[in-house]
C-alpha cells in the first residue's frame, strides 16, 4: 500500500462534513433549549416591530438564528467570488471565516449595548475589583459573555495569519470587550462596565481559537508557499 498516495475529494471534504454538521447540531440544540423566549418575541419580530423585537435579546437571538441561510448564502456567494478570480484552494474556509467573525459577533455586541431603563439618566457605574461580579453573573450570564467575542475568536485567526496565536486572540478578546465596556459607560446606558465582563470575553474567545486551531495552524504555511510559488513566477519573467 502507498502510504504517499494524494488524499482523494471525498477525504478532503470530511472536516467540511463534519464542521457543517458540528454547527447544525449547535444551532439546533440552542434553539430547542431557548425555544420558549424564542417564541414569546416572534409575534413581534414577525410583525417588523422594532419594539419588542431588535431592542430585546430574546428578539436578537430569535432573527439571527432565522437569517443563517443568508449567512450560508454570503459563504458560498464569497467562495464562488474567490474561486473565479484566482482560484483559490481555501476559498471556502477564509469566506467561512469572514461571515462567521461578523455574523457570529454583531449580535452580541448589538445586545451588549442594549440600553437600560435608566439610560440617560444614571451615571456610569464601574467594577474594577476582579472576580467580584462573577458570583452574581450566574451561569446564564457567564455563558453569554462566553459567546460574545467566541466567533471572533474562533474565525480571525483563520481569516488573518497575524492573529494565529493563543496571545493575540487574548489581546483581541479583551481589546475589543474594553471597547464594548468604555462605550457602555460612555454613552451612559444604565449598564456596569466591569472587569470581569473583560475577563469572560477574553476568555470566551481564546476558547473558541482554540476550538478552530487545527485550522488556523495550517493558513501562515498555506500562505507562505502560495507567496513563493507567485515570487517564482514573477522572477521567471
Amino acid at each position: 500500500m502507498n502510504h504517499s498516495e494524494p488524499l482523494t475529494a471525498p477525504t478532503r471534504r470530511m472536516p467540511r462534513i463534519a464542521l457543517l454538521g458540528l454547527a447544525i447540531l449547535g444551532v439546533t440544540t440552542a434553539a430547542y433549549l431557548v425555544r420558549g423566549p424564542l417564541l414569546m418575541a416572534a409575534p413581534q419580530c414577525l410583525a417588523g416591530r422594532w419594539h419588542g423585537c431588535l431592542d430585546t435579546e430574546n428578539g436578537v437571538v430569535l432573527t439571527t438564528l432565522a437569517g443563517l441561510p443568508l449567512a450560508e448564502l454570503a459563504v458560498w456567494a464569497l467562495t464562488r467570488l474567490r474561486r473565479a478570480a484566482d482560484g483559490e484552494a481555501s476559498a471556502w474556509r477564509l469566506s467561512l471565516a469572514e461571515v462567521g467573525m461578523t455574523y457570529g459577533t454583531v449580535p452580541f455586541v448589538w445586545m451588549t449595548m442594549m440600553p437600560g431603563i435608566g439610560a440617560g439618566i444614571v451615571p456610569g457605574r464601574v467594577s474594577l475589583v476582579p472576580l467580584r461580579d462573577l458570583v452574581t453573573m450566574g451561569p446564564l450570564g457567564i455563558g453569554g459573555n462566553l459567546l460574545v467575542f467566541a466567533a471572533l475568536g474562533c474565525f480571525a485567526p483563520v481569516r488573518f495569519t497575524a492573529l494565529a496565536s493563543v496571545p493575540r486572540i487574548l489581546a483581541l478578546g479583551a481589546g475589543c470587550s474594553i471597547l464594548v465596556e468604555t462605550a457602555q459607560y460612555v454613552l451612559r446606558l444604565d449598564r456596569v462596565s466591569s472587569v470581569d465582563d473583560v475577563l469572560v470575553n477574553a476568555a470566551g474567545a481564546v476558547l473558541a481559537g482554540l476550538v478552530s486551531r487545527p485550522w488556523w495552524r495550517t493558513t501562515a504555511p498555506e500562505e507562505a508557499r502560495n507567496f513563493s510559488v507567485h515570487g517564482e513566477h514573477r522572477d521567471r519573467s
